[in-house]
């Protein structure tokens, strides 16, 4: 007999799922049996996302949001779970990055990153709560990254939000696992993504070298965004039912190194 998918009937909300670890989060997920909810805020790639899906026989809708907007975030996590029926998991992706020196870094940007990074995890988790509750059971994996518990430079304000988030996920398994909801986060080194790849541009514009060595030196060679993905599956799935308020490091070893 072949083994039921991991995610066998199970409806997933995913933010920020158009594209990078989202999108190949999405990809996995549907292969898994899930039926999917995709928050993003780009309507072309979420839309392409979600005709890719349907053409494999998934269930998928997409909602068009930008999540530092709480208002309109509750309005499409709302929407989804009413197309959906409940959410039973969620993955809590979406977050961007500023890479410069903290004494140039704008309040602007500090409040942007908050919100995008920060804030809208809270806003997300917060909507989905109540309907884990009344079923008694839910998972949710939060993104962080190897900077939520490692300092960077040039990405102070950057590895605030993510310690954050690793924060919320910690203590979000605290409060609720005695009603069957489970927690977790992934914390991700370098990835091949649109954001990785911003991101080692970007250090490498501020004088600091991220080219093969650096990598090598570090987690050895970046990371795939599929790679991250099957982290975030395990997490949601029944496979770590008693897992719980785990930083999962998706970094080939980095954070052991120190």
């Amino acid at each position: 007999m072949a083994n039921k998918p991991r995610l066998d009937n199970q409806n997933v909300l995913i933010t920020g799922g158009a594209g990078g670890i989202g999108r190949a989060a999405a990809l996995l997920f549907a292969k898994q049996g899930a039926n999917l909810a995709i928050i993003d805020r780009d309507p072309i790639a979420g839309t392409e996302l979600v005709e890719t899906l349907i053409a494999l026989d998934a269930r998928a809708t997409f909602f068009q949001a930008d999540v530092s907007d709480a208002p309109k975030l509750i309005a499409a996590i709302e929407a989804a779970t009413a197309t959906l029926g409940w959410i039973d998991a969620l993955f809590n992706h979406a977050g961007t990055i500023v890479v410069k020196p903290l004494h140039e870094t704008t309040l602007e940007e500090y409040d942007s990153l908050m919100a995008i990074n920060a804030r809208s995890a809270f806003v997300t988790c917060k909507a989905v709560l109540p309907g884990m509750l009344k079923r008694g059971k839910g998972s949710i994996v939060i993104t962080s990254s190897i900077g939520g518990e490692k300092g960077f430079a040039l990405e102070s304000v950057y590895c605030m939000t993510k310690g954050a988030v690793l924060q919320l996920a910690r203590s979000i398994s605290a409060e609720y696992r005695e009603h069957g909801i489970r927690c977790n986060a992934i914390c991700p080194g370098f990835v091949r993504t649109a954001h990785g790849l911003r991101e080692l541009d970007q250090l490498d514009a501020q004088g600091q070298t991220w080219e093969d060595a650096g990598l090598t030196a570090t987690q050895v060679r970046i990371c795939e965004a599929e790679e991250a993905a099957t982290a975030a599956l395990f997490l949601l799935s029944d496979d770590a039912s008693f897992v719980n308020g785990a930083a999962l490091y998706v970094d080939n070893g980095w954070a052991s190194k120190g």
